[in-house]
């Protein structure tokens, strides 16, 4: 198998990874009861578990059996056999006796960055602080991923309903399923176009070329996401504007940036909401050479909250 041939390479860091056997792992989730399940998405069906040790778990199911699934499984273990930061999800490990390999992750609790921002709830509120603090764990996760991993590894799919909450509302990006291990000396992969509408740089849009820059972009979206509490994509805006980013940066441009802000952003200090969206805006940059680094997003980041603090 695939997987194996990848273990043998040398390819897993099989220290990290634990091998699970489909018995373990149907006991654990009730059969792949469909009370269990957590999230779908194009990559399969997420359940919760229960191991006989008691751990909570969370098990990535395929819902295609094909080559391509086969693929981006294998290569979401290879991925997140090698890397290590707090705030990127845990792989535990995964089961090969199925067609296409079952992946277990650490269990985050809080679900969607997404469902926070678009779903107005009295007992949470996701208040201007807790925005930047989240901002600042997607970036430096993202930082590392670009600059600080054995290897460069380009997300390809940065969205807020890839980034998880736990216990304590700390950020962790997921679904590493199309990500890319890049060489020291790429400085960018030719692809033909995946990912997310209202989350995809113009630019790799034009050329199928995904570069380190094309990240940059789609965290722009999130961080106007962030700002705004509004969807990437919308039929409600008019037509110009049922892009987000072209949404936001039209109401920059016309000097109405206040006008489209979330309520709990507003509550905030509006000098620090301004350097922020100017980094959104800047992240949006039509242009991939013109928006600026993982590692100086997370300067600026930090100097807003060296500000927060202050206040």
């Amino acid at each position: 198998m695939l997987l194996e041939q990848e273990i043998s390479a040398g390819k897993v860091n099989v220290e990290k990874i634990k091998v699970f056997n489909s018995k373990e792992l149907e006991n654990a989730t009730d059969n792949f009861n469909i009370n269990r399940v957590l999230g779908k998405g194009g990559q399969g069906t997420v359940y919760k578990g229960m191991l006989a040790d008691g751990k909570i778990i969370a098990v990535k199911k395929s819902t295609k059996v094909d080559e391509a699934k086969v693929t981006e499984f294998i290569n979401e273990v290879v991925i997140l056999s090698q890397i290590n930061h707090r705030n990127i999800v845990k792989l535990l490990g995964c089961c090969l006796e199925t067609e296409v390999p079952l992946l277990v992750y650490e269990f985050i609790p809080n679900g969607t960055l997404s469902y926070y921002i678009h779903n107005y709830s009295e007992e949470f509120k996701l208040n201007w602080k807790m925005r930047l603090r989240i901002a600042i764990e997607v970036v430096e996760a993202l930082s590392y991923l670009h600059s600080a991993a054995s290897f460069p590894i380009y997300h390809r799919d940065i969205k807020s309903t890839n980034i998880l909450l736990d216990e304590k509302f700390r950020a962790k990006i997921a679904d590493f399923g199309t990500s890319r291990l890049i060489t020291l000396e790429q400085t960018h992969l030719t692809t033909v176009v995946y990912g997310t509408a209202g989350y995809l740089d113009p630019e790799y849009l034009q050329s199928n070329q995904y570069t380190v820059k094309s990240d940059v972009y789609s965290l722009g979206v999130v961080l106007v996401e962030l700002l705004t509490g509004q969807k990437a994509i919308s039929l409600i805006r008019t037509e110009e504007g049922r892009s987000l980013a072209t949404y936001f940066l039209i109401s920059m441009r016309e000097n109405r940036l206040l006008d489209i802000l979330d309520a709990q952003v507003l509550e905030g200090p509006l000098e620090e909401i301004m350097i922020f969206a100017n980094l959104a805006k800047c992240c949006l940059d039509l242009h991939g050479n013109n928006r600026p680094t993982m590692k100086e997003v997370v300067m600026k980041l930090e100097v807003i909250k060296i500000m927060d603090r202050n206040t």
